[in-house]
């Protein structure tokens, strides 16, 4: 429902789950994008738009695909007020509407089980050019001892948000079949750590 009819309450309850560090957890992912190379960045289930907005901001080309049409009015609105002309399409991640080797990097930050589908994965390796990257965000750890941040990550344990302590080799194991060669990095925002999902493709 978050992502449909309460699409218009997703900023508010993002902002007020990570205690306001939530655009801090997206914006990571421009770290990692590989501003040497040329080639357009496709971002998986835009959400209301923000890292569309940061892309915009630091001169990377991108577009960006969500099914949710409620999502796509408000990011397209949202893009417009802020001067940047959306490029956003309404499509399933299983069936990217691209060409192969058509981006440098694609991006997903807090994903839905979409992104573990195998489809995804095939997807995303076809429309990656050689030597590109696939940047993914799954989830952010409250690091302050705060009474509220531990409440929120108690939170987000009995919602079934945190799966426990990640291993990298599992992960790493699980992308290679599709081509994929992984590494995960862990980024400092306030009060909270972001885990960083590095998958090249070979």
């Amino acid at each position: 429902m978050l992502y449909n009819e309460l699409a218009l309450t997703y900023d508010v309850v993002s902002w007020l789950v990570s205690l306001g560090a939530w655009r801090c957890w997206v914006k990571t992912a421009l770290q990692y994008v590989p501003m040497e190379r040329a080639g357009a960045v496709l971002e998986l289930a835009h959400g209301t738009g923000n890292l569309q907005l940061d892309l915009a901001e630091v001169g990377i080309r991108s577009i960006a695909i969500d099914l949710s049409a409620a999502m796509g009015r408000i990011a397209s609105a949202k893009l417009s007020r802020n001067h940047v002309l959306p490029s956003l399409v309404q499509a399933r991640v299983q069936y990217l509407p691209f060409k192969d080797s058509s981006f440098s990097a694609v991006i997903s930050t807090f994903p839905t089980d979409f992104i573990i589908a195998p489809q995804t994965l095939v997807e995303v390796h076809r429309v990656l050019g050689q030597g590109g990257i696939f940047i993914i965000i799954p989830n952010a750890t409250m690091t302050s001892e705060g009474m509220v941040a531990q409440g929120i990550e108690w939170l987000y344990r009995v919602t079934g948000q945190r799966a426990g302590e990640t291993n990298v080799d599992t992960i790493a194991h699980f992308f290679e079949p599709y081509g994929f060669r992984v590494r995960v990095e862990f980024a400092e925002c306030p009060r909270s750590r972001v885990m960083v999902i590095l998958a090249h493709k070979g």
